[in-house]
């Protein structure tokens, strides 16, 4: 099989390479003065197994076209299939109609995936599961909650831990967490006013004394989790962790978090961090690259995928 890397995280793809003992494929992807992108694959991948790492972070229209000329630039060289490894799918969010007159936008986006080319997507923690259903071509979608209860486990002592869900929309990944811990499981109750904005309105579970430990798929501008952070302590909480697995943190979403009540924030490295991200003293990154590249061995052997999270 081969890999290619786009711009988006270069230093997951990286890290993928060096677990699966296989070099990244000699592949220019770069940008002409007025910013179009040009892509050349700069040797054999004709029959080949080929696989695409490329998240659609920000900014999410410059990586999702290298996204896609790669898929193009492939397609034309006789890959016999292309993968594409998309650690953080951008445009998630936008999976319904909120309103009359707006777009479903990761459908779209799908569909522009699979007309370039591709033959197969692998993702990790998808905002919405239905959009795996918007492709029309196998989709899998991993799960990050065994990189995740590995680390509480290691770091934070058992016995008092509570896992709590930012919202109602999250009880069901917050309660396989808390399956995986051992742990109790709390819902953070909340209005959200306007987008981008969020009041927490109550705490339902009994928190006090326990440390509680946030969970999400997206950490963006971060509002939602200090909001949480300062309910949970209100209520009697102990400390507040969150571990969230796409850091997008947009913004001054890094500021809030660091200046905010919360213990720690951990996040995978699906979104390549940003020096702010680095230096924080309160945010630690990582590594979804041993998961990713079990996958993409997995898939390229055709063996069980989904036997990784049983």
């Amino acid at each position: 099989m081969k890999l290619v890397a786009g711009n988006s995280n270069r230093p997951l793809a990286e890290a993928i390479s060096a677990y699966l003992n296989v070099p990244l494929a000699k592949a220019q992807v770069k940008r002409f003065a007025d910013m179009e992108v040009f892509v050349e694959i700069q040797e054999n991948v004709r029959g080949e197994d080929v696989f695409i790492i490329q998240s659609t972070s920000f900014p999410t229209n410059d990586h999702l076209m290298e996204l896609l000329i790669i898929t193009d630039a492939l397609r034309r060289s006789s890959a016999k299939r292309i993968t594409a490894v998309i650690p953080y799918f951008g445009y998630a969010r936008q999976d319904r109609r909120m309103s009359g007159r707006t777009p479903i936008s990761a459908k779209l986006v799908s569909n522009l995936i699979t007309h370039a080319g591709v033959d197969r997507v692998l993702t990790l923690d998808l905002h919405a599961g239905q959009i795996q259903g918007f492709f029309d071509i196998p989709t899998d979608n991993l799960f990050s909650a065994p990189a995740l209860a590995r680390d509480i486990k290691d770091h934070l002592e058992g016995g008092n831990r509570m896992v709590v869900s930012p919202d109602v929309g999250g009880v069901v990944r917050a309660r396989a967490l808390a399956k995986r811990i051992d742990a109790q499981l709390a819902i953070v109750d909340k209005r959200r006013e306007r987008p981008g904005e969020s009041e927490v309105m109550n705490i339902i579970g009994d928190v006090s004394g326990r440390s509680c430990i946030l969970v999400d798929d997206i950490v963006d501008s971060g509002g939602t989790l200090v909001n949480a952070a300062d309910a949970l302590l209100a209520n009697g909480a102990k400390e507040v962790y969150a571990y969230i697995t796409h850091g997008v943190l947009s913004g001054g979403a890094v500021a809030r978090i660091a200046s905010s009540r919360l213990k720690e924030l951990v996040i995978t490295d699906s979104i390549m961090p940003t020096e702010a991200v680095k230096v924080a003293h309160n945010i630690r990154v990582i590594s979804i690259a041993s998961l990713m590249g079990e996958a993409i061995g997995r898939t390229a052997t055709e063996s069980s995928v989904s036997s990784l999270f049983d």
